[in-house]
């Protein structure tokens, strides 16, 4: 009997992993880790990205844990296949350093539900680490909506000069303040929301997603490329300003605060909410103490519940609101806990355009 689809619709049976993991150490520890949980198997192990593709076709695992940094074919490479042609959650292991955090942020774009950090030692506690969040991880991405890790993102950057061309001074007093909240599959979605936001636009964007320091610094760097309006991490004491995006820092709460009547970040330490740092929940109730009925609020793809507090702050100070919809979202869990305090649910296409109009309404007021 092939075992094929079997195990995806029998309940009884664990969910099978295939490891792709070209040290040996590594692949055993990762093997061991997921089959000590109780709540997956390992089903397989590749050691190149050549024999996850033909493993991937013989086993059918239900998902894949991913190295990138593979000899011959790539780990990037190997998950533009398995998306394009044998379509599955993979879950990024993912190497310290620069270069690792861009290859991952890559991989998150070409459709990787997650990622998680290798150990930087071979000590006990890495090893503990490593365990808690990889199994997090795997149950996250055995919960996410497969076709919305394979389409295509759609729209497209604008830089240059058109974009420092059209953004005017008016976009520098930052109208309005956008506060935007993403997790699990965060950066696709970001990557296809941000590029569709005008030059120009007479609000500042600040965007909260759940990843590590170094990976939030290259998700603007990536962002900024492909963008019409410029995109940065934010810096502690820096002023708020119009026609911007802003990526939190990771490992930081971001808050907003008056400092010579002129609006600026603030950095902080304080404990994490809802087990993460930077939440949204800490960064979108400041967008409202300080931006009152001029806050945008919008919540995307995600598990969990931050974001919903935040949210509803936003509503009640008179800011519009809004979530992602289900059938767009990678992981609904975060938009479908704030959806009750959304005037809007969207699909990813279509949020774009409603700040941009909602902000060009309230510019309108304004300045009428």
């Amino acid at each position: 009997m092939s075992s094929s689809k079997t195990g995806r619709t029998r309940s009884k049976r664990l969910p099978g992993v295939l490891v792709v993991e070209d040290s040996t150490l590594m692949r055993e520890l990762v093997t061991d880790l997921i089959d000590g949980s109780g709540a997956f198997r390992v089903i397989g192990q590749a050691r190149t990205g050549y024999e996850a593709i033909r493993l991937v076709h013989e086993l059918d695992p239900d998902l894949v844990t991913l190295d990138l940094e593979m000899p011959d074919l790539g780990g990037l490479d190997t998950l533009g296949y398995i998306m394009s042609e044998a379509p599955r959650p993979v879950v990024i292991l993912s190497a310290h350093g620069r270069a690792g955090a861009g290859m991952t942020l890559e991989a998150l774009e070409r459709g990787a539900v997650d990622f998680v950090l290798k150990p930087a030692g071979d000590s006990r506690e890495g090893a503990a680490e490593l365990r808690t969040q990889l199994i997090a991880a795997l149950r996250v991405a055995a919960r996410a909506e497969l076709s919305n890790l394979t389409r295509e993102p759609g729209g497209g950057g604008r830089r240059g000069a058109s974009r420092r061309g059209r953004a005017g001074r008016r976009a520098e007093l930052a109208e309005c303040l956008v506060a935007i909240a993403a997790s699990t599959g965060g950066p696709r979605a970001l990557m296809e929301l941000v590029p569709r936001l005008p030059a120009g636009l007479a609000a500042a964007v600040v965007v909260v997603q759940h990843m590590p320091a170094r990976f939030t610094s290259m998700l603007a760097e990536r962002l900024h490329v492909s963008s019409a309006l410029p995109v940065d991490e934010a810096e502690d004491g820096a002023p708020v300003r119009g026609g911007r995006v802003y990526i939190a820092p990771g490992g930081r709460h971001l808050v907003l605060k008056r400092a010579s009547g002129e609006l600026v970040f603030a950095l902080e330490d304080s404990e994490p909410v809802w087990g993460v740092r930077p939440a949204a929940d800490v960064c979108f109730r400041a967008v409202a103490q300080t931006c009152g009925p001029r806050s945008l609020g919008v919540v995307l793809t995600g598990m969990g519940r931050d974001g919903t507090r935040g949210l509803r702050a936003i509503r009640e100070v008179g800011g519009w609101t809004a979530v992602q919809d289900r059938p767009t979202s990678a992981l609904f869990g975060m938009p479908r806990s704030a959806a009750p305090y959304a005037r809007a649910v969207l699909p990813l296409e279509r949020i774009a355009s409603a700040l941009a109009e909602r902000v060009q309404e309230l510019v309108r007021k304004r300045w009428a």
